[in-house]
């Protein structure tokens, strides 16, 4: 495998440009054939020694926003999440919407007494017998990882609420260290981030649920994404209805719609 340059990651490591990545990468979020194939030469030919990884995620935007907005929206997926901060708030809403979607009876920010101090729990998920305390750790910035000393802070929170919850879910938008993944796995909390585990990460949750922020969303401007997820509106499905739209942010029926198509066309719904 030939690399051409050396990139400057988000976390401010470097490693060499590889095409196959990209290409990856595209194929993950539905780009295949002669797309995927332009787009990946395009970029080859463009790259330079010292280019970042944000700039190459740009400019694979650009390129994808000419062929549709659909795809450019699914590759933008892991941007988009922290671009419903910059408050961990709305993640921790949209934490929720997936548990509901999966089934889960949930509250968010609820205030529990624990055996020694009171504690805002972030989400609280029940199915079943299974009653469950989620604490969501929001980063909005590339390249942060949640550490060990994240999972032992909510482990610790776990052990003062135990008479309320039997389990207790370490939620991050990010990647975990290892050593977050190992003292999960030998404390027996859940822990999920971006990539981990392979088949229940928060992409693949996503990805395979359609369940996208509204922030993949090209065609509204910030203003209106922040006005949305003040409405308490964080997943694309949710904007079915121009009616939903024009009451959260006030705009003509005729935008209105064209960001309904956009979200219709992402989660691969019918129009109404």
């Amino acid at each position: 495998m030939k690399h051409e340059y050396i990139i400057k990651k988000a976390s401010g490591e470097e490693e060499p440009f590889s095409k196959e990545k990209l290409r990856y990468s595209l194929e993950k979020a539905g780009v295949v054939g002669s797309v995927a194939d332009r787009i990946v030469a395009h970029v080859s030919q463009e790259a330079k020694r010292g280019m970042r990884s944000s700039d190459i995620h740009r400019h694979v935007m650009n390129l994808l926003k000419r062929e549709t907005k659909g795809l450019a929206a699914r590759y933008n997926l892991k941007r988009a999440i922290m671009d419903l901060g910059p408050t961990g708030h709305p993640f921790e809403k949209f934490i929720g919407e997936i548990l509901e979607l999966q089934g889960y009876v949930t509250k968010t920010n609820v205030i529990v007494q624990g055996k020694c101090v009171t504690h805002e729990i972030d989400v609280a998920a029940s199915k079943e017998e299974r009653r469950i305390m989620v604490e969501c750790k929001f980063h909005n910035q590339q390249g942060t990882k949640s550490d060990v000393k994240i999972a032992l802070y909510v482990y610790a929170r776990f052990k003062d609420v135990a008479s309320r919850f039997n389990e207790a879910w370490l939620v991050t938008n990010t990647k975990l260290t290892s050593d977050a993944i190992r003292f999960s796995n030998c404390s027996g909390m859940k822990a999920i981030g971006w990539s981990y585990p392979r088949d229940g990460s928060l992409q693949h949750l996503v990805e395979t649920l359609g369940l996208h922020p509204i922030t993949c969303l090209t065609t509204p401007t910030r203003e209106e994404l922040r006005a949305l997820v003040e409405h308490g509106i964080v997943l694309a499905r949710q904007l079915d209805r121009t009616e939903t739209i024009r009451t959260a942010i006030g705009i003509s029926e005729s935008r209105a719609a064209r960001i309904r198509d956009e979200a219709l066309g992402l989660i691969g719904s019918p129009k109404n």
